[in-house]
């Protein structure tokens, strides 16, 4: 399972199992809470706990902070997405619960990726997590949106992350050894390894156009698409940040 596969998913708000329907034996309707914002991930990277969540702004003009919600509190109800109506579903309640300090997970999606020695690998796009412990098994690295596209991602198993520095994720050397699997222009090029070396010309040609597409473009489709990956006590500040100004407006 991926977790950007979650990014701005609508979460319902779901009654505890023995509440789930109303004195005819209706079900009960669950309530729109906001949409997924982004995954939090242990200090360690080894596992995803749960997600950000964004809630509508009230009078579609004051912004609310965003809340977490642990991962295990999701389930699905009526055909939606939803969330367990229990304490211990968000926030600190369910981050004492978890075991975990909020403040010290971290965002690793959208986060700069550099090696132990120093060497840029662009930024953390994605995680692949198992369903049901949220357990990470690989980390997507890329160079850009339009890179993932054409030639597709870095899949960096999560043994490699060694650890978070100056707003980077750090990883072992060895990652910059391996393979882009996936895009478009890399299937393409597999597929003119059978046919002919003037295919297999195109296709590099194709690859090095991405490439000076990506370093030049790509720039301006990252500001869009590219979530910033921190450290969550900072995220929070940064929410307090806004109310704090949104005030002074105000007055």
């Amino acid at each position: 399972m991926r977790a950007l596969d979650f990014q701005g998913l609508k979460l319902y708000r779901v009654p505890p199992k023995d509440r789930r329907t109303d004195k005819s034996g209706a079900p009960v309707r669950p309530r729109k809470m906001g949409k997924v914002h982004f995954p939090v991930f242990t200090p360690r990277g080894d596992r995803l706990m749960g997600f950000m969540v964004t809630p509508p702004e009230i009078a579609g003009m004051v912004k609310r902070p965003d809340f977490f919600v642990a991962f295990d509190a999701l389930e699905s109800y009526e055909g939606a997405f939803c969330a367990l109506d229990v304490k211990g579903s968000f926030d600190k309640p369910a981050a004492k619960r978890l075991g975990i300090d909020l403040d010290r997970c971290l965002i690793w999606t959208g986060m700069d990726v550099r090696t132990v020695s120093g060497e840029s690998l662009g930024y953390c796009a994605d995680a692949t997590f198992d369903p049901k412990t949220g357990a990470v098994s690989t980390y997507a690295l890329t160079r850009g949106a339009t890179a993932t596209a054409l030639l597709g991602n870095v899949e960096m198993p999560a043994e490699l992350l060694r650890g978070y520095r100056d707003g980077c994720m750090i990883v072992d050397d060895a990652a910059a050894e391996l393979e882009v699997t996936g895009g478009a222009a890399a299937k393409a090029a597999e597929v003119s390894v059978k046919v002919s070396a003037s295919v297999k010309e195109g296709a590099a040609k194709v690859k090095a156009g991405a490439k000076a597409f990506d370093d030049k473009a790509a720039p301006a489709v990252e500001k869009g698409t590219r979530a910033v990956g921190r450290q969550l006590g900072k995220t929070k500040g940064m929410f307090k940040a806004f109310k704090d100004e949104f005030k002074k407006a105000s007055q």
